[in-house]
């Protein structure tokens, strides 16, 4: 039978506390900081296809709308820094229930992004899809 003294010493109980939830502490922070990288650079890619309809408009047709889009996405700065222009892909298509609109569809490649190697929960798609709709001719 262990002495009574074992049960009502308390030395020590602050490292087993820490040791037990130090762990799970350390594993939200790295989520956090993962879906944080995340949203940043799913922000960025919508910010770039908003953009990018823009400088479409003025096209006359799909096809010329497209290559307005890509030029775009080719020739600007694009200052985002989580972002490789190289790995977006570029769809401009027509609204099939309203013709006076046209969508600009980006998808970026997301699996170079520096979160994929944290210890985290659950992480989101590797793959970053937004889109822009614009109305031809403005209001």
């Amino acid at each position: 039978m262990l002495p009574n003294r074992f049960f009502s010493d308390r030395q020590g109980t602050a490292a087993i506390e820490f040791a037990i939830l130090a762990p799970v502490f350390i594993l939200l922070l790295l989520t956090l900081v993962a879906f944080g990288v995340y949203l940043s650079a799913a922000s960025s890619v919508q910010q770039i296809a908003a953009d990018a309809a823009r400088a479409a408009v003025a096209g006359l047709n799909t096809a010329e709308r497209n290559t307005l889009a890509r030029d775009f996405i080719r020739r600007s700065t694009l200052d985002y820094y989580l972002l490789d222009p190289a790995r977006l892909s570029v769809k401009v298509d027509e609204d099939r229930q309203n013709a006076e609109q046209f969508t600009v569809r980006l998808e970026y490649a997301a699996d170079t992004l520096p979160i994929w190697g944290l210890y985290a929960f659950v992480m989101p798609d590797k793959k970053i899809t937004r889109f822009s709709t614009i109305r031809i001719g403005g209001i």
